[in-house]
């Protein structure tokens, strides 16, 4: 079986697959750095496929560090939408601009990370309820934002951080969320054409490094206190999401 051989692109895929094992491993966010940095030497999708074999491989193990710790409610009600999302993308991936995507992404991603910091310099809300509509409407977006740019978190973190949920549970729900969700990922991705022997041999010569950071992750996780846990997780998807946006905006406005 064949691999990458480019230089260039390990130089970018060793930081990609170390960012992917921490988010697997309870930072939320960290991993949706790793997509963006590969597609500056190949096409997204194909950055995303040669990605998703790893990702599989670090949810299972994140899926049995967290199977006591996770919210079966909020599963239940993200993962419907998550179908619905994945599937659209699927269907729309060869006609949806991935640069109109991460503009959107970001720009609501953006908003709400000011509204989150607002909100913690004001009095203490009680955590809110997780509502059925919006968990499948959230679930939908990151399902789809998952399947065409790998920009899956925003969306959903749009939707639990509200929750205030306790932070292994929140780590631990996120992880069956995206099990789930990459499980569902293989489907289009097959369909698309986007797997190939060269890409699946670079991705299981990246795992035995994607799963020393994935171990990395969880030790971390743990010894992290909840209040500096969710800043940084805050302060992760700003990053992002300013990166997701000037990409979309450079990439359309490069097309003009």
């Amino acid at each position: 079986m064949t691999v990458i051989l480019d230089p260039i692109f390990y130089v970018l895929a060793i930081p990609a697959v170390i960012a992917l094992g921490l988010s697997k491993g309870g930072f939320a966010g960290v991993g949706q750095m790793a997509t963006p940095l590969l597609a500056l030497v190949m096409p997204p999708l194909e950055a995303a496929a040669i990605m998703l074999p790893i990702m599989i491989v670090q949810d299972a193990n994140a899926v049995w560090v967290y199977r006591k710790d996770w919210s079966k409610r909020i599963a239940a009600i993200v993962i419907p939408g998550a179908v619905v999302g994945v599937a659209l993308a699927g269907w729309l991936a060869a006609y949806v601009s991935d640069d109109a995507v991460r503009i959107f992404i970001g720009v609501t991603t953006i908003a709400f990370v000011a509204y989150s910091f607002i909100s913690m310099m004001q009095v203490p809300r009680e955590a809110k309820k997780p509502g059925v509509v919006a968990g499948v409407i959230w679930g939908a977006l990151s399902g789809f934002t998952s399947t065409i740019c790998q920009a899956g978190g925003p969306p959903y973190q749009m939707y639990v951080l509200r929750l205030r949920m306790p932070k292994m549970t929140y780590v631990g729900t996120t992880a069956m969320v995206f099990a789930s969700m990459n499980w569902m990922k293989v489907v289009p991705y097959f369909a698309l054409g986007q797997f190939s022997t060269k890409g699946i041999g670079t991705s299981l010569a990246l795992l035995p490094l994607a799963i020393a950071a994935n171990l990395l992750g969880f030790w971390l996780v743990r010894v992290t206190p909840q209040a500096l846990f969710y800043k940084i997780t805050l302060v992760i998807m700003l990053l992002i999401s300013i990166e997701l946006t000037r990409e979309g905006v450079v990439g359309i406005w490069g097309g003009h």
